[in-house]
């Protein structure tokens, strides 16, 4: 008896066939579409407006006030009688005390204060804050006459020693310890020192001259165009 058998078909490359195995390749993962960039604002260039050139060594261009101010500094420094109308307003002890500035020379100065019933105390003498208190005025006057009006001055120091009382008409005599002429060519803000020595004026012939006081004052003067850069002036 034969027991029946099947033959199994060979393939054609000789191997058996093989059931897929999902050997096929991984598909590439999709990119989404690239959306475009937001656009940048235009840029807007704004060209400065020209400042019109100044001329070299031209000044600028100077208010009424400050005019006015000038010409009433100078006027005070012209004569006497402009000192005193000008004292008159702007400072009224210098008025009512006297007080009359003389320049001897290019360097000394000569301040007389009268011997009036303003000027004296209860003993008929010169009053000590008459003989202080002008000391401040004379050798301001001094300095101002250096400066002139471009320039502010304030005394910072003042120091008086009184020596003997002064019964008569007093006269300051001022010099000071450093150039200021060339001081005030520098352009920039320093300080005066001055000394003054007190006499009591001559009043009879063959008197003779009696110091009074002594005196030394610092003044500190600085120029008005830094003063204004800082907003102290107009």
């Amino acid at each position: 008896m034969t027991t029946p058998h099947a033959t199994i078909p060979e393939s054609t490359n000789g191997t058996a066939d093989q059931p897929d195995t999902g050997s096929a390749a991984p598909k590439a993962p999709t990119q989404a579409p690239a959306t475009a960039a937001p656009e940048a604002p235009p840029v807007v260039q704004i060209t400065p407006k020209p400042q019109p050139k100044r001329r070299k060594g031209r000044k600028p261009k100077r208010s009424l006030f400050v005019k006015a101010e000038a010409f009433v500094s100078r006027l005070s420094t012209r004569n006497t009688f402009w000192h005193r109308v000008c004292s008159l307003i702007w400072l009224p002890y210098a008025f009512h005390s006297g007080i009359k500035m003389k320049r001897l020379d290019g360097q000394t100065f000569q301040a007389v204060l009268p011997f009036r019933r303003f000027n004296r105390n209860w003993y008929n003498a010169m009053a000590g804050a008459a003989l202080l208190g002008n000391s401040e005025i004379a050798g301001g006057s001094y300095v101002f006459g250096f400066c002139g009006s471009d320039y502010t001055v304030v005394c910072k120091h003042l120091e008086y020693k009184f020596l003997r009382p002064c019964l008569g008409p007093a006269v300051y005599r001022i010099k000071p310890r450093d150039d200021i002429e060339e001081q005030v060519r520098s352009g920039t803000e320093f300080n005066a020192v001055l000394e003054m020595n007190i006499f009591q004026a001559i009043t009879k012939p063959g008197a003779k001259e009696r110091r009074v006081g002594r005196c030394t004052a610092t003044f500190h003067i600085t120029p008005k165009t830094q003063q204004r850069s800082k907003g102290r002036l107009k």
